[in-house]
């Protein structure tokens, strides 16, 4: 394009070159208030494409291809528009020549959501959807990462727009639906009439730069390139250029079940991916962080090399079912997964006095013992009382009560601190009741204001287990400090052997003798997972 078409260019209106969907054209109007709002004016041209024609083909067929992309950077090319808005997950990796993304928007919230009809929730089961309920979705990576939390639901083909998704589980041709939020919030969507279940982007890992806008324009109107800086959010072009490069190192594009999700806690780069051979494949997961984006990527994709080595064995202070998550992710790998207890747990008292429930708003619980101890005296808690959890775990073993956390710290970080101030901030002033072990830390507890009226309840004591079998596996998870203490009673590390803890109370046993350990970042079997995969 000669230099004279695109000075003529600066001086009219830009065009802006957007999907006719309405999630499409709520992006592209958002994008050009975003102009409007540093002088330049802009109106809409909407254009056609190919995966807006072809409706009979799942999206893991199409995303990355640039079956959503094409015909926008076709007219970019040409010149009959100035700028492509685009949902950035949608584009391939590499760019036309030509063609530059000159900027990138804020990232709205990358989670998943599940749209589930009212009569087919259950919440005793993991994600609030019945057993064996029909979901719709086209991506091969939710499928895979759905599968391998609940096997037992039937994935069917999803395609149409977010209204048109929606609709078609209004008429009930799925028992629920998944959803990316972000389109959601843009939309500004009433899901009132459905039960909704949110999963964090650490827990269902989205698609590279999922909730974030890329604004593309020819490499030569260097013009429009220096203007659009103005709404450039740097911090998050420099987190989803890990993502992307991480996808494409893969060089899959979106048929691959790939999700990567990168975001950063101070200065430290936290990136979460999953990867799986197709959408009934179980999927390989991996929790990394580093100071520096340089080389990351590279690192990332490294662990999943096919002929990397995995140890030939693990044993963790925790029997495991045969439906483990962490249990399955190692067979996967040929690698063998020992599992039982070091301590023996007896509740403290067999009966409770309703007194005790009278007011009460808030019930904490920091373990899955604790919940198991205190449900089998069969409470009787006020309507309203709300549940506060410290991760995935817990959650998960309140459901089987049929009960929903309203507070889950593992959303907060792994450090059990940050997570009571969290708590505080919903609790203060509140009357809490606290079910735990006999001689607790109370971590949460001292986080709270003086004007919280707290109520201690002790449900459950341990016991080591005496003459503890010596393990010679290659890495060792411990569970809790109880198990720390039972194991090493009597038995020494070897120096090749390599340890996990869950819980920072768990890792500093180890602090305190000095040995090195990784500690995952969701106290969970999907963090534990994580971990194992990240070992050198």
């Amino acid at each position: 394009m000669s230099d004279h078409l695109t000075e003529d260019k600066e001086k009219s209106k830009i065009i802006i070159g957007t999907r006719g969907s309405e999630l499409a054209l709520w992006q592209a109007n958002y994008v050009k208030g975003l102009l409007s709002n540093i002088g330049l004016d802009s109106e809409l041209k909407i254009i056609k494409t190919q995966g807006d024609k072809i409706l009979n083909l799942s999206f893991d067929k199409l995303e990355g291809k640039g079956f959503f992309t094409k015909e926008l950077e076709e007219e970019l090319l040409s010149g009959t528009i100035d700028l492509a808005v685009h949902s950035h997950k949608d584009l391939p990796t590499n760019h036309p020549e030509g063609l530059i993304i000159a900027a990138v928007s804020e990232r709205e919230d990358p989670a998943e959501l599940l749209l589930i009809l009212k009569d087919c929730v259950d919440v005793q089961h993991k994600l609030s959807v019945k057993f064996g309920a029909m979901v719709g979705t086209s991506s091969n990576r939710r499928k895979a990462q759905l599968l391998a939390v609940r096997p037992d639901l039937e994935i069917e083909e999803l395609r149409g727009n977010v209204i048109t998704r929606i609709q078609k589980l209004r008429d009930e041709k799925y028992d629920a639906i998944m959803l990316a939020k972000a389109g959601v919030l843009r939309l500004g969507l009433d899901l009132s009439e459905f039960y909704v279940e949110e999963l964090e982007p650490n827990e269902l890992i989205p698609a590279p730069a999922q909730g974030v806008l890329a604004y593309q324009i020819r490499e030569s109107d260097t013009a429009l390139f220096e203007k659009l800086q103005a709404i450039n959010n740097k911090d998050i072009a420099e987190q989803i250029g890990i993502e992307r490069k991480v996808l494409n190192l893969f060089e899959g594009g979106c048929q691959m079940p790939l999700g990567c999700y990168c975001r950063k806690d101070g200065n430290t780069f936290q990136i979460w991916t999953s990867k799986a051979d197709d959408g009934d494949d179980f999927p390989d997961r991996l929790f990394t962080e580093s100071q520096t984006s340089e080389g990351i990527a590279e690192k990332i994709v490294a662990k999943f090399a096919p002929n990397r080595e995995f140890p030939k064995n693990i044993f963790i202070t925790r029997e495991l079912s045969e439906s483990s998550y962490l249990k399955h992710s190692m067979t996967k790998h040929g690698v063998e997964v020992e599992g039982r207890s070091l301590i023996r747990t007896f509740p403290s008292i067999n009966k409770l006095d309703s007194f005790i429930f009278r007011n009460i708003e808030w019930v904490f619980f920091s373990s899955k013992n604790a919940i198991e101890y205190f449900f089998k005296l069969e409470p009787q808690l006020p309507k309203k009382v709300k549940f506060g959890v410290l991760g995935r775990a817990s959650e998960d073993a309140l459901r089987l009560h049929g009960k929903k956390a309203d507070f889950n710290g593992e959303e907060e970080g792994i450090d059990t601190s940050d997570i009571a101030k969290e708590f505080a901030k919903l609790a203060n002033g509140k009357n809490v009741l606290f079910p735990s072990a006999k001689g607790s830390l109370k971590t949460i507890q001292k986080e709270l204001s003086a004007d919280t009226k707290i109520v201690e309840l002790t449900v459950y004591e341990t016991v080591s287990v005496e003459n503890v079998e010596k393990s010679n596996a290659e890495v060792l998870i411990f569970t809790s400090p109880s198990n720390v203490d039972s194991y090493f009673a009597e038995n020494l590390l070897d120096p090749d052997q390599k340890v996990i803890c869950i819980g920072k109370t768990t890792g500093q046993k180890f602090d305190d003798m000095g040995v090195k350990y990784t500690l995952p970042f969701s106290p969970d079997e999907i963090g534990l997972a994580e971990a194992v995969f990240a070992l050198d």
